[in-house]
This record gives C-alpha cells, sequence and structure tokens, in this order.
C-alpha cells in the first residue's frame, strides 16, 4: 500500500551512506538528516556504527550496518564476526552479503552455513536483531534468485536485499523483487541499489517491498507529492 504521506513514506528507508571516502562530517549529516526526516534507519560500514548509535540514540532512528560488504567472499565465521561487532557498538539491524560464488555454484551448504552462522549471533541478542541477506540479484538468472531465496528462506533470514549498489551488474530492479517475494513469501524485502526517484520508490512499494535503502533519500521525500 502506498504511504499517504511523507512521515510514512519515511519510515519505509535506509538512509545509507557506505562509501569507503566517508568521513566524520558526512556521517554526521546523515544522521542529522535522519532525525530531521523521520528515516526509519541510518545505514553506515562498521567503522561509523559507535558514533551513529550516539548520535540518533533516543530519536526513534536505527542504525543498520553491515557484513561481508560489499563483496560477500568473508569467511562464514567472519561475517559472524563482523556481525556480532557491529551489533555490540549500537547496530540494530544487519545487512549481510550472501557469497555469490556459492550460488553461482549452487552450494547451498556453504550458504545455509553462513546464513546461519550471522543468524544465530543475532537471534542470541535481547531483542533479536534482525538479519537482512544481500544477493546481488541483478547478477543472477531466475533458477539462481529462487535456489538462494529458498536456503535464505529455510534458514529464517527476515530479510532479502536487492543489492549492495556497488555490483557492476546493476542495482534494484521490479522483475527482481517480484522474483525473490515469490520464491521466499516468508521475508520481507528491502530493495536498494540506484533508487533515485519517488516515482521508483512506489514501483517498488507497490511490488512488495518493505524496505527502501537509499543515498538519495531526502530528494526522493522532496519530490514525493502524495
Amino acid at each position: 500500500m502506498i504511504p499517504p504521506s511523507k512521515k510514512e513514506l519515511a519510515r519505509c528507508f535506509d538512509h545509507t551512506l557506505l562509501d569507503c571516502m566517508a568521513t566524520e562530517p558526512d556521517i554526521r549529516r546523515l544522521c542529522k538528516e535522519a532525525v530531521g526526516y523521520g528515516f526509519y534507519a541510518v545505514c553506515v560500514q562498521p567503522r561509523w556504527v559507535k558514533l551513529s548509535a550516539d548520535i540518533v540514540h533516543g530519536t526513534g532512528v536505527k542504525v543498520v550496518s553491515v557484513a561481508g560488504f560489499p563483496y560477500g567472499t568473508n569467511l562464514p565465521q567472519v561475517k559472524a564476526y563482523e556481525a556480532d561487532a557491529v551489533i555490540m557498538d549500537g547496530a540494530d539491524e544487519v545487512d549481510m552479503v550472501a557469497d555469490l560464488s556459492s550460488i553461482l555454484s549452487s552450494d547451498a551448504d556453504y550458504l545455509r552455513r553462513e546464513f546461519e552462522g550471522v543468524l544465530a549471533v543475532c537471534r542470541r541478542m535481547r531483542p533479536a536483531v534482525p538479519l537482512k541477506v544481500i544477493i546481488e540479484a541483478a547478477a543472477l538468472d531466475e533458477e539462481q534468485i529462487r535456489f538462494v531465496c529458498g536456503i535464505a528462506q529455510r534458514a529464517g533470514v527476515d530479510y532479502l536485499k536487492t543489492s549492495t549498489g556497488f555490483h557492476k551488474a546493476g542495482g534494484a530492479r521490479i522483475e527482481d523483487v517480484k522474483l525473490m517475494a515469490e520464491a521466499a513469501p516468508r521475508c520481507k524485502i528491502k530493495a536498494a541499489g540506484g533508487i533515485k526517484t519517488a516515482r521508483e520508490v512506489l514501483a517498488f512499494i507497490e511490488a512488495g517491498v518493505s524496505r527502501i535503502g537509499a543515498s538519495a533519500s531526502v530528494r526522493i521525500i522532496e519530490e514525493f507529492n502524495p
């Protein structure tokens, strides 16, 4: 359902800055924008979780960080450690990049092991920390998307996320979102990567997306005319 107001649409956004060149003033600006516009969360690199958590504390804005980002090639135990570390620093949610090689080679055991390892970290927290798995859908064919989504759903992850925004294949696409929702109906969907207009956001929401990851969040909200 399309949000009826700017305020409600803003609650769909993880206001994102994952550029490795971001500095402290950039992160402070990101957090200030998130609080001012009422975004659901900020999404930052592990380096900036503690600062972000301090800035948004008490405002209702959450902090999201990443594991295995942006390539997904880290060992499963490293991804689990990264998840634990960012949670200890104040992250409320974790976005983990799936191992793309295992998707391409249909290695279900490896994917299951890394999903369950990171999920175990998230679930032992009180309250439990939501886990999103990034699959780089634009780099996959239909069979591969169905394969990884099925494994993620059986493992019990909370969200499937389309893209890191850093892969050469591209970012979020409506057709991928629809396929992901069909392949894993028990998982929520986060669309991220290259989303820059209100029209795109509304199309993704209509396709079944629960969360939007974007660096253009402010411009999108300003553009939205309910």
